[in-house]
């Protein structure tokens, strides 16, 4: 009789409350991209980490916000979608911004959690930067919502606290066969993490000077019998400003990203990789069924 167990892991919370950073530390491999910008994960990934008989599978959700766009509304329902699919919910909230007592946001998330009968588990994150005198009351007030089974105070940047939360986890994954190859880390088509990887990049190089309504699709990939990877990028925009934006003076912006991003992408799929990149202006492209479906998205009302 098989010994194996596995166990689903939605882990929600505000928008940069640090659920990437929480699901690549728990997984130990970079699944998910993270900047300061806030919104950046679009789409449930799935993460996946093995423990000796159990296997964790985490679902990395885009933030809880306000929605006010089509887009916004898509991105809200794939993180709660992801809830819906887990064994165990995982609420992350970033103790440092808290300053002692539950956003408003984060309220809403718990009274929707306790409206759907769900239980949860609290991790409190950023510990390391949070002001002590702040984060017992932070955790006494929601504790009092009689949600929650357990409550971690951790670092996902620092791993500070992961261990016991790790542990947990491990005891909660029912018997059952695991659900991927155990040399498997993530599950995304390698065509959408690239363009993921590519759009950390535009992030993280242009910051506020571009909007956030900019996406990336892979538009090519080629396999060399050498190994080596040919991938064709768009780098797709609203306006023609912004093309000059991520374009830069002479090019320069352009090349520094593809030379940011072919280094990213050869470092996570293990393989040289030739990057060609182009930037095309679509108006109105987050109102285009065929861009959420590029991005692993439904496109809504």
């Amino acid at each position: 009789m098989s010994d194996q167990r596995c166990g689903f892991f939605a882990v929600i919370g505000a928008s940069n409350a640090g659920k990437s950073t929480l699901v690549n530390a728990l997984v130990g491999a970079k699944v998910a991209i993270v900047t300061p910008k806030v919104q950046t994960t679009r789409t449930r990934i799935i993460g996946i980490a093995q423990e000796g008989d159990a296997q964790l599978v985490f679902i990395d959700t885009p933030g809880i916000f306000a929605p006010r766009r089509r887009l916004d509304r898509a991105m809200v329902n794939a993180a709660w979608s992801g809830a819906g699919d887990a064994d165990v919910v995982v609420l992350l909230v970033d103790a440092e911004r808290a300053q002692g007592e539950p956003d408003p946001l984060t309220q809403t998330i718990v009274e929707r959690l306790k409206d759907q009968g769900r239980r949860a588990i609290l991790v409190l994150n950023k510990v390391d930067v949070a002001a002590r005198e702040t984060l017992l009351p932070l955790a006494s007030s929601l504790d009092g919502e009689g949600l929650f089974d357990r409550i971690f105070m951790v670092s996902a940047l620092t791993g500070d606290g992961l261990d016991d939360l790790r542990h947990y986890l491990i005891a909660q994954a029912p018997p059952g066969p695991w659900h991927y190859p155990p040399d498997q880390v993530a599950h995304l088509p390698l065509r959408l993490l690239a363009a993921e990887i590519t759009r950390e990049q535009l992030y993280l190089q242009l910051r506020e000077e571009l909007p956030y309504a900019a996406t990336v699709e892979t538009e090519g990939w080629e396999d060399f019998k050498n190994g080596d990877v040919k991938i064709v990028q768009a780098v797709i925009v609203a306006r023609e400003g912004q093309k000059a934006i991520v374009l830069g003076k002479g090019g320069t912006r352009i090349k520094a990203l593809s030379e940011a991003a072919r280094r990213e992408l050869t470092n996570v799929l293990g393989r040289r990789v030739h990057l060609f990149l182009t930037v095309i202006v679509r108006e109105d492209w987050d109102n285009d069924p065929e861009r959420y479906r590029a991005i692993g998205l439904e496109f809504g009302e």
